[in-house]
């Protein structure tokens, strides 16, 4: 797809845009992207990282996009990105990404060959382990292909999914990893991402104190074991500043910061303001057209739940307040307008509840900077959950 004629796509079949065109004439529904916002998202994370002295490693799940991952890297500081399957980060080796962490169990023989490739790619490669009897699988695979696979010990910070429960577990694993020729032990993964949507600063602030007192208790391991940590990392767009400021981390891995969708919007800062108020800037939002006005307080759009996911919640309409976005069906979407304001083919930009699945769902991003279309980016990874 990187290496297609774009100019040869057809408006409205391939693709919902061209570079130039003004955004009246974009094909709804469609994700947009405020390039200016977006860039101000990247360089402002960048900054805060680097005053934290601390590396950032992007979650590229969350937008699936090689050309977004080196923008990242470019304006704001990025050391690679982190991604959840294997297929994901083949996805990103082959667009040029240089640093790729699955912080994700592979256990599969097939996924545990293609990861092991990986690194013939020219790429660095890591992955999460949690069970002993993993790293033989990893290293047997590394070892038949002349290649190195990097590991990080997963800890269960308390999300309750992947990790290890005691460290006296972990510690085995990571004794076993540095046994291990064709492997390297790199470190820890300790991410609790079960709290990053908790809107209570001080709440969130709490779970990140029981988190750090994990990763202490089994650094003083690994300490007696006289085997170094090199990484520590952790931490996403709703912690980020307890684990950089922790001195304990060295890495942080978020992702939704620099499109802030309307769940991330709601989680609040130190002072009780917004996220998207006062941290970070929308800046993905899906396109969609008012396509039917039947009853004069109803207006129809044509983004319906084929085009977003709603697990966090419905969308929200940017800038407006006069109208709400209420329900969806597959192909339309319900938007109050009790002064019958809207027109049809009006465009309005809804903010998606969750940013994550709902960029898996589209096949493009259309870069407008001002009302002009100035890039045509594909979701490199869209579909990519092998």
């Amino acid at each position: 797809m990187r290496n297609m004629n774009k100019k040869s796509l057809e408006v409205g079949y391939d693709v919902p845009a061209q570079v130039g065109m003004k955004i009246s004439d974009i094909q709804t529904p469609c994700l947009i992207l405020d390039l200016d916002a977006l860039e101000r998202n990247i360089i402002k994370m960048g900054a805060l990282t680097e005053q934290m002295g601390v590396r950032h490693r992007v979650h590229g799940k969350m937008h699936k996009s090689v050309d977004i991952a080196k923008l990242q890297e470019r304006l704001g500081r990025a050391v690679g990105v982190c991604c959840q399957k294997v297929s994901e980060a083949e996805a990103f080796a082959r667009g040029g990404i240089k640093d790729i962490l699955i912080s994700n169990q592979i256990r599969h023989p097939t996924k545990i060959e293609r990861l092991s490739k990986i690194p013939k790619l020219g790429t660095r490669i890591t992955c999460c382990v949690d069970d002993i009897n993993n790293v033989k699988e990893l290293a047997c695979a590394a070892l038949s292909q002349g290649t190195q696979i990097e590991c990080l010990v997963e800890l269960d910070c308390g999300a309750g999914r992947c990790g290890v429960i005691s460290k006296e577990d972990g510690l085995e694993i990571a004794k076993a990893i540095d046994a291990e020729d064709s492997l390297k032990f790199a470190g820890l993964q300790a991410y609790h991402g079960a709290m990053q949507h908790i809107p209570e600063y001080e709440k969130r602030k709490e779970k990140i104190e029981n988190v750090l007192s994990l990763v202490v208790d089994f650094l003083s391991g690994l300490e007696g074991l006289g085997l170094p940590c090199p990484i520590v990392t952790g931490g996403g767009t709703g912690s980020f500043y307890f684990e950089g400021a922790s001195g304990v981390f060295n890495e942080v891995q978020c992702g939704s910061y620099a499109f802030m969708d309307a769940d991330y919007g709601r989680v609040l800062d130190f002072e009780g303001n917004r996220l998207d108020q006062n941290e970070w800037e929308n800046a993905l939002f899906i396109l969609t057209s008012v396509m039917s006005h039947v009853r004069p307080d109803v207006a129809v759009v044509d983004a319906g739940l084929k085009v977003q996911s709603v697990d966090s919640g419905l969308p929200k309409i940017f800038g407006r307040t006069d109208v709400n976005y209420e329900s969806c069906s597959d192909e339309h979407g319900m938007v109050s307008d009790p002064s019958g304001s809207l027109t049809i083919n009006e465009k309005l930009k809804l903010v998606p509840g969750h940013c994550d699945p709902t960029c898996n769902i589209h096949d493009w991003y259309v870069g407008v900077r001002g009302n002009t279309v100035e890039v045509l980016w594909p979701v490199s990874a869209r579909g990519k959950a092998y």
